[in-house]
């Protein structure tokens, strides 16, 4: 029986995680390793200056065995095949994300982060993320059967599966677009703004920004933005 972990980078009791578990309990034995919380946008971090705690959950969804972290989500996925799971998973499923990972965006996902924390310790990963406006009846609608595709396959190597789910309503949806390429463009088009002065001049500073729909034909940022279901393999590294 195939052994699939479970992780993301919005916490453990998140409700894309639970679509995820839910779907990927009928393809085989799922452990979970998941954040104890919120931790978005922490990239490919891990914890080397201070410990984290690792305890078990009990998960509302039947037959897995689950369990909490307090570290990054790729502090989960090496803790998880170096001390929880039995052995290296067959694969790993990092999501279901609230907010898409597409473009240049992806380098600062740690639900993105955590897949590729897979493939570096030897196996397979898929990362799944949606809009974070949608209200996951797309994702209900796809999911499982693009997981039944992506499953066994192979990608190409040192890299992962990416799929980005649109926000609407099924019959609006499109369908899936596979072999995206990432596109250039980020979502957000960011910047720093001053909240307050602090003492011996400093400045305390918080990150906004603004949506943008900027994107190249036949990429994944192209595909989302045009109601289609996105799925492409990203690498890393060389």
């Amino acid at each position: 029986m195939r052994l699939i972990m479970i992780t993301n980078d919005d916490g453990i009791d998140a409700r894309g995680l639970k679509k995820l578990v839910q779907a990927a309990v009928n393809y085989g034995e799922v452990w979970i390793v998941a954040p104890d919380g919120q931790r978005s946008a922490a990239s490919h971090s891990i914890s080397l200056r201070e410990a984290f705690d690792v305890f078990p959950y009990d998960y509302p969804v039947g037959g897995v065995k689950a369990f909490a972290c307090t570290g990054t989500a790729a502090d989960c996925v090496r803790v998880g095949f170096q001390n929880v799971l039995p052995r290296i998973p067959d694969v790993v499923l990092s999501g279901v994300n609230h907010g898409f990972n597409i473009g240049a965006d992806l380098q600062y996902s740690a639900t993105v982060g955590a897949s590729f924390e897979a493939v570096f310790l030897g196996s397979r990963a898929i990362a799944f993320s949606e809009d974070h406006t949608s209200d996951g009846r797309i994702t209900d609608y796809y999911l499982n059967g693009i997981l039944g595709v992506l499953i066994d396959r192979e990608a190409p190597d040192r890299s992962i599966f990416n799929v980005n789910f649109p926000a609407g309503a099924p019959e609006d949806c499109k369908g899936v677009l596979w072999d995206r390429p990432v596109s250039h463009f980020s979502c957000f088009r960011d910047w720093y703004k001053p909240v307050e002065t602090l003492r011996d001049g400093g400045v305390r500073y918080l990150v906004d920004g603004e949506y943008r729909s900027t994107y190249e034909d036949g990429t994944d940022k192209c595909a989302v933005f045009n109601g289609y279901v996105s799925v492409g393999a990203v690498k890393n590294i060389s």
